[in-house]
């Protein structure tokens, strides 16, 4: 999901030279089928992390926690791991000026780990804690970044200002919930039967903070980039 590996994309695509990233090919800011191509040559190396930059890997990606309360739904995730960001496709890459940066991306990802539901899930009650599991198909995730510039020992280099994020899912959503209602299978069945009958509703109201958390440790991740490689060494135009 991503969310969607797309922040990290997006700054080293703009940014990078053969030099500082060899695997990237250098595009000028107005051609989008060049920018479109090199991020997708990127992603799957870009997946697996760059630890000469302090670049952690990002799939599998672990988000420790996240905790929410929303429209009557008191909602706790720990130790969830995400796996299929190497996989997904680059929609389209635009730069608009030097500041602003948009990427679309479209995902499939699965995401495990342990969780905490308790109140109502629409209009059905819900409870339980254990394992999860939601497996969605076809996100896509749309990012807009504002970038700026900071002056380091003379050298001029890149930061993200602030970005925003979209998230929709066009294909389908299956959710799995270990021991709802203490495992009480007919609840727990009507449950997963509802939920996966309605994943498009389901998951608008569960999945943004989890797809929120992974955007921001890719945003987290994606200004170490920034931190290691100076604009003169970057920039094409």
């Amino acid at each position: 999901m991503k969310v969607v590996l797309c922040v990290l994309v997006c700054l080293s695509v703009c940014a990078c030279d053969a030099g500082s990233a060899p695997f990237i090919r250098p595009c000028h800011a107005a051609d989008s089928a060049c920018l479109k191509s090199s991020a997708q040559q990127a992603v799957p190396v870009l997946a697996a992390g760059i630890p000469s930059m302090g670049i952690e890997t990002l799939d599998p990606m672990r988000v420790d926690r996240v905790m929410t309360s929303q429209a009557g739904l008191d909602m706790d995730f720990r130790n969830t791991i995400v796996k299929g960001l190497r996989n997904c496709e680059v929609i389209s890459l635009k730069r608009d000026g030097p500041n602003k940066t948009y990427l679309e991306l479209k995902c499939s990802v699965t995401m495990i780990g342990d969780y905490n539901l308790g109140g109502k899930l629409l209009i059905l009650p819900i409870e339980g804690n254990g394992k999860y599991k939601i497996k969605i198909r076809d996100i896509y995730v749309k990012i807009a970044l504002d970038i700026g510039e900071k002056l380091v020992n003379g050298q001029k280099y890149w930061s993200v200002i602030r970005w925003k994020h979209s998230a929709d899912v066009k294909t389908g959503v299956e959710f799995h919930f270990q021991n709802l209602f203490n495992g009480n299978k007919q609840l727990s069945d009507t449950i997963h039967e509802f939920a996966n009958s309605n994943w498009k509703e389901i998951f608008q109201e569960v999945a943004p903070p989890i797809v929120k958390a992974v955007v921001t440790k890719i945003v987290n991740e994606s200004t170490k980039l920034f931190d290691n490689v100076a604009i003169s060494e970057m920039a094409l135009d």
